[in-house]
């Protein structure tokens, strides 16, 4: 458990001493490159601003990632119990996702105009469901028939079936492909915020620090969007070992 915590907190520590020392042997001035020294003075100057549209981008950025579990999961399983429609909408998955979402905003935002909340929950759901469908689909595609059959000898429902083994059995890819989709649902929420700008969240206050040159306000905002980031990773992997750690007990 003191491995756990100490080796990350190294790890962060090494990383913004060679960030300080990479902008000090390179002379560069803060309107090129803030160092790390030039965020705390940011933060004490902005400090509600930070709390106020940090929790803005938080709870917008956890709805569109429930969002996505939810129609991830579904779909991941319509896809990995039945092979016709793995075989129909594999293609239109992956078509949707090879999209540069970016592209995308502007249409949301002119298709829902006015709807800032609602626009940047639907970007988090639509950059990070994908993931999560692919991981489910899998996972229940790739159970072994044996299983099946012997429960289905023995009076074993579907229903039975599905919760006994297919969704226990999908549990370590699910919770792999969620860890990926946190980040994403970050970026999702971000891109609303940036390229389509409402004045709230950590993308509009980092656009204000771009608008008006204030280059540490502009880095510390990306510090606190990876804090965000590495809190809600560290929420999956608190659930993970909750619900599928027998999983990683097996791989060690």
């Amino acid at each position: 458990m003191l491995r756990q915590i100490t080796v990350p907190i190294i790890a962060i520590l090494v990383f913004l001493g060679f960030w300080e020392w990479l902008v000090w042997v390179n002379g560069w001035p803060n309107f090129k490159m803030a160092s790390p020294s030039d965020l705390p003075p940011a933060y004490s100057r902005y400090w509600e601003l930070f709390l106020t549209m940090g929790w803005q981008t938080l709870w917008r950025t956890v709805v569109g990632l429930l969002l996505a579990v939810v129609v991830g999961t579904l779909i991941g399983m319509i896809i990995g119990f039945s092979r016709l429609m793995r075989d129909a909408l594999y293609p239109l998955l992956v078509g949707f996702n090879a999209i540069p979402k970016a592209t995308l905003v502007p249409v949301i935002s002119l298709i829902f105009i006015g709807q800032h909340d609602f626009n940047t929950v639907l970007m988090a759901f639509m950059i990070s469901f994908f993931p999560i469908a692919v991981s489910v689909g899998i996972g229940l595609s790739t159970l072994e028939p044996e299983y099946r059959d012997i429960l289905r000898s023995l009076g074993a429902s579907k229903y039975t079936i599905f919760t006994k083994i297919a969704l226990p059995k999908t549990l370590p890819e699910f919770f792999g492909a969620l860890k990926v989709s946190v980040t994403l649902a970050f970026i999702g929420t971000n891109l609303v915020e940036i390229v389509s700008p409402h004045g709230r969240g950590l993308g509009a206050l980092f656009k204000s620090g771009e608008t008006n040159g204030d280059y540490p306000l502009m880095f510390a905002v990306l510090i606190a969007l990876a804090v965000l980031g590495i809190v809600l990773y560290y929420a999956v992997v608190f659930l993970e070992k909750i619900f599928a750690g027998w999983a990683e007990r097996e791989g060690s």
